[in-house]
């Protein structure tokens, strides 16, 4: 396993993960989305829950295969509707200020 480990860490770009993995891919698809497509990736084994820690074939199959998923999210959705990274979560969920909020925030004007 840990050959497999040593292989991981050589990448570098999505690119790199996606031909490792034999993944085709739109280079479309990963200029626009590559960040969130790895994030994605890490998110995908965080809960995989049955990694074999001896047979690194499985491993391999896995990984692929969490992998493409990551990506196929992106071939079909943006990153700003899958909401990866928080800035694109915090913005679904916009805050409203009101201008008397706003007035009641400043400080106090001499003779107005």
């Amino acid at each position: 396993m840990q050959g497999v480990i040593q292989q991981l860490r050589q990448l570098s770009s999505a690119e790199d993960f996606l031909r490792f993995f034999g993944i085709v891919f739109d280079e479309k698809v990963v200029n626009v989305s590559r960040l969130h497509i790895m994030r994605r990736f890490l998110q995908y084994i965080e809960q995989e829950k049955e990694l074999p820690p001896d047979d690194a074939t499985a491993a391999l199959s896995i990984y692929r295969s969490l992998l493409q998923n990551a990506y196929n999210d992106f071939v079909v959705s943006t990153p700003a509707e899958q909401k990866v990274f928080k800035v694109f979560q915090e913005a679904a969920g916009r805050h409203v200020v009101s201008l008397e909020n706003l007035r009641a925030s400043l400080p106090a004007r001499d003779g107005v």
